[in-house]
């Protein structure tokens, strides 16, 4: 494929349904360039997995042939969900119905992978449990092309790899950005890295999380302001830990409030693994129930009575309040008439007048120099 090619068809690529803006694409340099490296090594044979496609630029790349002859088999792992469908939705657009396989982290993806492309994550305990699943999974010739922007790269990321691989190269930059060739994978000895638990005494919880996971077993400091409002914040018949990460505000609700359906949820998947393994670690898996979805896309508009919610302010390594919008707009349509939404936000972002808008009205529970604690109330129908 020509280069003018590939670009159309990164060109036609959307992020729907994440959050689209002028500011933000689907694809970035390092798309092109782990193709462009992966065609040194591809044959029609050639099995490859994709790790951390974020909206289906390497996949379809592949599958077209920009990167080579189009392997036989192509197997891609995403651990969020709107990537996911972002994928099936771009592949749908460009004609695309067969020929990808979406997989979990593990063996069924990477048995018999010959080639690996990896978008860089942005932590190394991630990197970590994906580098340990590739070297524990992938056949002993298996070249791992892992690649990311210069400024989000560490030389710390030289070092994960090299614990689980005979050689890491780095390559020279271009475009801002960069590669690094992992070769001979060294078997790992033992049970997997991830997820880890700690306990939390502050909390007395014992805190699970995978790589990939949002300040891993650590109490996020916002969520920590957050909890001192526990005993304000209603029992209800069901409640949603939105965004719910290693699910600490689901168990903690949960503990207090045994007999309400507690649901956690994030678009990772990471995530929702995380929070299931917390609620197992502190005897709550009957009240949990974690689950993978989009900003609660799957659960019937007026379903909950409260919803938890701390919400990200970056959409991948952007500062962007588009994600924090969506999940209020979200919470405006699954709260019954009359549910609170408890909101912990950054002082610095202006969101009361979207949860005015979006939920209904809006009370400051509490404010430190860092955060402001709101409670949203559904208006009722009519």
């Amino acid at each position: 494929m020509t280069e003018t090619g590939l670009r159309q068809i990164l060109g036609s690529l959307r992020r729907h349904p994440d959050v689209e803006a002028a500011n933000l694409q689907a694809w970035d340099a390092t798309d092109s360039l782990l193709l462009d490296a992966a065609a040194d090594l591809l044959t029609p044979e050639t099995t490859v997995a994709v790790i951390g496609d974020n909206y289906g630029a390497l996949t379809l790349g592949l599958l077209a042939g920009a990167a080579g002859p189009a392997p036989a088999e192509v197997r891609v792992h995403q651990d969020l969900v709107t990537g996911e469908r972002a994928l099936r939705n771009n592949a749908a657009a460009l004609g695309v119905s067969e020929g990808f396989a979406q997989l979990p982290l593990g063996t069924e993806l990477l048995s018999g992978a010959d080639l690996v492309l990896l978008q860089l994550p942005k932590t190394l305990a991630e990197l970590e449990e994906i580098s340990d699943a590739v070297a524990r999974h992938a056949p002993a010739n298996a070249v791992l092309l892992a690649g990311g922007r210069v400024k989000h790269m560490s030389l710390g990321m030289n070092g994960v790899l090299g614990k689980y691989f005979g050689s890491v190269q780095p390559q020279l930059a271009r475009q801002k950005s960069r590669l690094l060739i992992a070769s001979g994978p060294v078997r790992p000895e033992g049970d997997p890295p991830y997820p880890v638990t700690e306990h939390n005494a502050e909390l007395d919880l014992d805190i699970s999380a995978h790589g990939a996971v949002f300040a891993g077993t650590r109490l996020d400091i916002g969520t920590r302001f957050l909890l001192t409002f526990l005993p304000e914040i209603p029992a209800g018949a069901r409640a949603v830990d939105l965004g719910c990460g290693t699910g600490i505000l689901a168990a903690m609700y949960a503990r207090r409030h045994p007999e309400t359906e507690v649901l956690a949820t994030d678009r990772s998947a990471a995530a929702v693994a995380s929070a299931r393994a917390t609620a197992r670690a502190n005897g709550l898996s009957a009240s949990i129930r974690a689950i993978q979805d989009d900003a609660m896309s799957t659960l019937d508009a007026g379903s909950a009575d409260v919803i938890l919610l701390n919400p990200p302010f970056h959409l991948g390594s952007s500062v962007h309040a588009g994600a924090g919008l969506k999940l209020f707009e979200a919470s405006g349509r699954v709260l019954a008439p009359g549910g609170q939404l408890w909101t912990v936000f950054n002082r610095h972002l202006h969101h009361l007048p979207a949860l005015e808008r979006l939920v209904g009205p809006t009370t400051v529970r509490g404010r430190n120099p860092k955060f402001i604690v709101t409670t949203s109330v559904r208006r009722a129908a009519g």
